[in-house]
């Protein structure tokens, strides 16, 4: 099999069977992803791409033969539209005409679901770091006034979402590793409580 992204075989077998097993855990990817790449010293971006490099190419029979059996399969990422595009920008720029945040705008938009949230959030920025002029001109129908400030404040409201939420997945991992290590710990009393009443 031909590297992908710098991957052996080995290493795509290994990756596949660390999601596997992670998912059968209960973690997400994203936590799976994580984890693989500092226990391998890669990236997690370049983790998570060539995990989903892998699973498209399912042309490769190597690659069929490592998939086989684990019901892995790559999620659809549906790009906007540009109309979709047009109605998620003006439905948070709306809400910022209201003296809503950014933060609050994207999450009302998202109806509490973080992954949609993110996606929102970075079709916003992307856009606004590629076509300003877009922004400026759904700022003025949403009725948002159209100044280099209101630009400036809109990008460090997105910046502060951004850390926000990141620092919120930090802190969420961290409780999950906490109650994963209490309770291997007592997993691993109550085995020598049943081996001392045993003997």
């Amino acid at each position: 099999m031909e590297k992908i992204n710098g991957y052996t075989k080995e290493e795509a077998q290994s990756l596949v069977k660390y999601v596997c097993e992670g998912k059968g855990q209960g973690k997400t990817l994203t936590r799976i992803f994580e984890e693989y790449a500092k226990n391998s010293g890669r990236a997690k971006g370049s983790v998570r791409n060539y995990y989903y490099a892998l699973l498209k190419s399912t042309d490769n029979q190597e690659v069929r033969a490592i998939l086989r059996d684990t019901q892995l399969k790559a999620e659809e990422s549906r790009p906007f539209t540009d109309e979709e595009t047009d109605k998620i920008l003006k439905a948070i720029l709306k809400e910022r005409s209201k003296g809503i945040s950014v933060r609050r705008a994207v999450l009302n938009l998202a109806g509490g679901d973080d992954k949609l949230m993110l996606r929102y959030q970075n079709k916003y920025r992307n856009v606004l770091a590629k076509q300003p002029e877009k922004i400026r001109k759904l700022m003025q129908e949403a009725g948002y006034p159209v100044t280099d400030g209101g630009r400036k404040a809109i990008e460090d409201k997105i910046n502060s979402l951004y850390d926000e939420l990141n620092a919120s997945l930090k802190e969420e991992n961290k409780r999950l590793t906490a109650v994963i290590k209490k309770l291997t710990d007592e997993n691993f009393l109550l085995k020598l409580q049943v081996k001392n009443l045993q003997n």
